[in-house]
């Protein structure tokens, strides 16, 4: 195995764009439409990539599957929690940031599709 990327379902993948791309400097390297909206995006910062889905794009996709697709949980390892509290000013938070028992430092929060995130630093 080379490789593990996340591919989140999501109604709007515009919406979740704000999320990923607008407030954590995601960057778009594949955009593919369906119809007048965005269907599916892959985006990547650094070493980590994360894909976008539409539901109506994987009923088309993968049809199959589209009923079971569900909220997901990342855990995103940081350098930095400080890039992370900037860029996510204002954002909600899922609860009060928190220090593990293991002393992982994580801010947790849900993006626009629902999807949970967590973004962790260690020691």
């Amino acid at each position: 195995m080379n490789k593990l990327t996340p591919n989140l379902i999501v109604e709007s993948v515009e919406d979740s764009l704000r999320f990923w791309v607008d407030r954590l400097g995601f960057e778009k390297t594949v955009e593919v439409p369906d119809g007048d909206r965005l269907g599916f995006v892959i985006l990547r910062r650094g070493a980590v990539e994360v894909m976008l889905q539409s539901r109506r794009s994987l009923q088309g996709d993968v049809a199959a599957i589209a009923p079971g697709a569900h909220r997901a949980v990342l855990y995103v390892e940081v350098d930095d929690l400080a890039p992370v509290h900037k860029a996510l000013e204002g954002w909600p938070r899922v609860v009060p940031e928190r220090t593990t028992p293991y002393g992982a430092r994580e801010i947790i929060v849900t993006e626009p599709g629902g999807h949970v995130v967590f973004f962790a630093v260690h020691g």
